[in-house]
């Protein structure tokens, strides 16, 4: 993904967190993706809004689902043979086989424009592991969401300044680094941390560098992404901190994500949360998703009504 995403992908201030989903990282060149974004650039037809939509009886009858992806690590992205894979692709993959469509078909583009691409028919469904929020949930429909999040901190080997959540970081007076249009500047902001003293680097690569280099003294995203970099670069220098719920007036803020599907298609949606409710049951969610670091803290069984009402 492109590293413009603006307001609604999360770099809000405290009190406008919710509107926003964390910016996670782009570790990959942008000529696979564009590659792959040639093949899928067409429109598909409209669907037939009436009783729940038909988009799952013309995905069978095609034989292929196009997926909006932001080309993200962990998430969904082009691997470095050309792959297309990532946690919520793996995903759409088992359950789109299962509902009779044998196909996935990538259509990668900006994360702001996943929303908007889903409204105009550029492709079938929102799969980028894409945060629940009530601000969305007036745009789009989503399925139950697939994991839950919580976030860590890269600090230095050793953590020196005892970092372990953002009240540390106000206690200490530590220099703090998140990436462009991360949810994370919002929680600090929450805790006390000035804006303004904050430092925003392109993505976790660039923010364990920083510290490695003693430029920052902790770097805040997810926790997926954060231990993912640390153990992909072998770093000596930097260590991930253990996971931590972030709060916002005193409340934890859940971050959890699913795949977004236009309003009308019910029908699709809820075949797929059948699916995606299976999954879950068997532990086949968890086997899916454990290659690309996710664990069992966080599978959950929260729903999207339950997040679309938060």
């Amino acid at each position: 993904m492109a590293r413009s995403r603006g307001r609604d992908r999360g770099r809000d201030t405290a009190h406008g967190i919710r509107a926003g989903i964390h910016r996670r990282s782009l570790l990959l060149g942008g000529a696979a993706l564009g590659a792959w974004g040639a093949a899928g650039c067409g429109r598909v037809s409209g669907a037939d809004a009436k009783d729940g939509g038909n988009l799952l009886e013309r995905l069978r009858s095609q034989g292929t689902v196009r997926l909006g992806i932001a080309g993200e690590i962990p998430f969904g992205y082009i691997d470095r043979d050309g792959e297309f894979t990532g946690e919520a692709p793996e995903i759409a993959k088992v359950v789109f086989q299962r509902l009779g469509v044998e196909r996935v078909q990538p259509v990668p583009t900006e994360f702001a424009s996943l929303i908007p691409g889903l409204r105009a028919q550029q492709f079938d469904v929102v799969s980028a592991g894409m945060y629940i929020t009530p601000e969305r949930c007036q745009q789009v429909i989503f399925s139950d969401p697939d994991y839950r999040m919580r976030d860590a901190f890269i600090v230095a080997r050793g953590n020196p300044k005892n970092l372990h959540d953002y009240r540390d970081i106000v206690r200490t007076g530590a220099k703090l680094a998140s990436g462009t249009a991360y949810a994370q500047i919002g929680y600090a902001v929450a805790a006390g941390v000035k804006e303004s003293e904050i430092t925003v680097l392109p993505d976790q690569l660039a923010g364990l560098l920083a510290v490695e280099q003693g430029r920052v003294d902790v770097f805040a995203g997810t926790t997926v992404t954060v231990h993912n970099v640390v153990r992909q670069t072998h770093s000596g220098k930097a260590e991930a901190t253990e996971p931590f719920q972030a709060t916002v007036d005193g409340k934890p803020d859940i971050g959890a994500g699913g795949f977004a599907f236009r309003p009308a298609e019910t029908r699709l949606r809820d075949a797929f949360n059948s699916e995606l409710r299976a999954m879950k049951k068997s532990g086949e969610l968890l086997r899916v998703v454990r290659p690309f670091g996710f664990t069992e803290a966080e599978m959950t069984d929260l729903t999207a009504e339950e997040l679309c009402a938060s």
